[in-house]
């Protein structure tokens, strides 16, 4: 099996090399960024991803890359369009071309974020946000184009690797004596290693049962259980709080504050509570709690610093 990855550096594409290399022959894993040099690897430039596939004429193809500054995309709508609505569509009509199959990420984000309930694949998207917009707009590409496809949602996402929240606070509370964190915005943690862990055993699945398109369509992945920014936050302090580190910060000086004290460019849905079930019972899999993710990677994180310190 030939897999074409693009977005290798991101959080998600970083594990999803890891996790993907056992599926795909010796040379048969092709894992591109927007700094590839021989093929085009750049969303952002559409028509040059498109010679990618027809050039690499994958048998799947997985959209691991997107905009993903969700305040910046306030004022870079155009830019945020081409990534995350025009660069899938692409891919979606060129998988269609190839009859490949079209792994890609979407996000809760597309959602208002009303009610207290998880939200299912069914119930319709209304997002607050350029981001979402646009993220949504990929995922009607994507589904419109025919193309046999894997769309997954999921939502806070973290990893060893990269940017994320798990290393913001960890920062912030070195920094300062005390902080303020929302905690009226309700969602699962869910760590790019799970996702990456996933998507390899759908990808495994679609390879032994390759010619079966009834599985083809939108699902929601995240760990089990929801939290707060704020619980969020508590719980990485006091796991840190364990470890030999210096925090300023302590879960005793982490206060809860509403959306509405903390505005920011884009408005975030407050209920970002994803239902996996569907993903579930089609692939035959279970899905952790979001607290076992979140030690693991924290645990490795803590580690890291460790030892760099010494």
């Amino acid at each position: 099996m030939k897999i074409l990855l693009f977005g290798k550096n991101g959080q998600v594409g970083w594990e999803l090399q890891r996790s993907l290399a056992p599926l795909a022959s010796t040379g048969e894993l092709i894992a591109l960024g927007t700094d590839s040099q021989e093929i085009c690897g750049n969303l952002a430039d559409p028509e040059g991803i498109r010679k990618t596939v027809q050039i690499v004429k994958p048998d799947m193809i997985i959209n691991a890359a997107a905009y993903t500054a969700v305040d910046k995309a306030e004022k870079e709508f155009q830019l945020a369009q081409t990534i995350n609505a025009h660069a899938p569509a692409v891919l979606a009509e060129e998988a269609g071309r190839l009859n490949a199959w079209l792994i890609h990420y979407s996000t809760d984000y597309v959602f208002d974020g009303s009610g207290d309930q998880p939200r299912t694949e069914t119930e319709s998207a209304n997002p607050l946000n350029v981001y979402g917009k646009t993220k949504l707009a990929g995922e009607q590409n994507i589904i419109e184009s025919n193309c046999r496809h894997i769309i997954l949602r999921t939502s806070w996402v973290y990893a060893t690797y990269g940017n994320n929240f798990i290393k913001t606070i960890l920062k912030l509370a070195q920094e300062r004596d005390h902080l303020q964190i929302v905690d009226d915005q309700i969602g699962a943690p869910t760590g790019a290693e799970l996702i990456a862990d996933v998507t390899a055993h759908i990808v495994r699945s679609l390879r032994n049962h390759a010619d079966n398109p009834t599985v083809s369509g939108l699902y929601h992945l995240t760990a089990k259980g929801c939290t707060s920014w704020h619980g969020f936050a508590n719980f990485i302090l006091r796991q840190a709080a364990t470890a030999d580190v210096s925090l300023k910060t302590t879960p005793g000086n982490l206060y809860p504050i509403a959306s509405a004290d903390y505005p920011t460019p884009a408005l975030r849905p407050l209920n970002s509570r994803l239902n996996s079930e569907k993903l579930q019972q089609t692939f035959n899999l279970y899905l952790p709690e979001w607290q076992d993710g979140v030690l693991r990677t924290l645990t490795e994180i803590l580690a890291n610093r460790l030892s760099v310190v010494r």
